[in-house]
């Protein structure tokens, strides 16, 4: 199948990071909106505080103001109206194959812009011994071929290994970033979480011991969801922090982007936005709301 996906023209990484790096944007230089010129924005769960402190930044209201405006369907959803057309700008992860293939079938291009750094993390009970796994030590969990905490260092206790459901942004990271190219097992029933947040929970309270392994994104974890019963790992030796995902030391780092279709016009609001994010002035409100910036 071929894949429609342009991350980035050639123009705009010209006009964009040469701004970032320059350091040369101005405040007096942000695009200005109001909520009924504003570009229809949909997106991840993760992405929403961006999502609202951008609106709130460029239409100069509060982000109370512009929550009911700034409406997230979700990751997958979020794909299918940009394909659609029923949205102008989405900020998720990369697609899924499902949504590159609806992408081909509608005879969309999609254009992805990487606009925040992110690290996908592996968390486990607080009360778990083990620190810290390697990647292929968690591809072999999830392909079945290690089963017990005690092969990796743990206690005699089986592995509940969670996983996301199909299309969800963490399944498809966790697939593209990880696995990359293996089959996971088939996780029973009960071990699918429909969100995030769920999992995180799950793995916090099972049965109340150490069993449990799951995964998500470092914002979400940190910064939106939060569970002291919770720890996240250390892979490959490294553990995720802000600094670790800056420099790209820990191993599985990634990107939220924004999205749009390849024939949205240049100079449009959906440009607009995502020009402001990756200026000097974008990327210090991104780390403001707790994201860490694009390199």
């Amino acid at each position: 199948m071929k894949r429609r996906v342009i991350i980035t023209t050639a123009a705009l990484i010209i006009m964009l990071f040469a701004a970032l790096l320059s350091g040369c944007q101005k405040t007096s230089q942000e695009p200005s909106f109001t909520l009924d010129n504003y570009p229809k924005v949909d997106g991840s769960t993760v992405t929403i505080p961006l999502s609202e402190a951008v609106a709130a930044r460029l239409t100069a209201l509060s982000p109370e103001e512009v929550r009911p405006h700034i409406l997230h369907n979700k990751t997958h959803q979020a794909y299918v109206n940009l394909i659609n057309k029923e949205a102008d700008l989405i900020f998720v992860t990369g697609p899924s194959e499902e949504e590159l293939a609806l992408a081909e079938e509608k005879g969309v291009g999609l254009e992805l812009i990487p606009i925040v750094s992110e690290a996908f993390v592996f968390l486990t009970h607080a009360h778990n011994p083990v620190q810290g796994l390697s990647l292929d030590e968690i591809r072999r969990i999830y392909t079945g071929d290690i089963t017990n905490w005690s092969q990796v260092g743990g206690p005699d206790l089986p592995i509940v290994a969670y996983q996301r459901p199909v299309n969800s942004g963490s399944q498809t990271g966790f697939l593209d970033l990880v696995l990359q190219g293996l089959t996971p097992m088939e996780a029973p029933t009960e071990r699918i979480v429909a969100d995030m947040g769920g999992l995180i929970d799950a793995v916090a309270a099972y049965e109340n011991g150490p069993h449990a392994l799951g995964y998500s994104y470092y914002y979400f974890v940190v910064d939106m969801w939060g569970n002291e019963n919770v720890k996240l790992l250390e892979i490959n030796g490294v553990y995720p922090d802000r600094e670790t995902i800056r420099t790209g030391d820990y191993p599985v780092t990634t990107a939220y982007y924004a999205v749009i279709r390849d024939d949205e016009p240049e100079g449009s609001p959906a440009r607009q936005v995502i020009a402001w994010i990756l200026s000097e002035e974008g990327q210090r409100l991104a780390e403001e709301t707790g994201y860490v910036k694009i390199k």
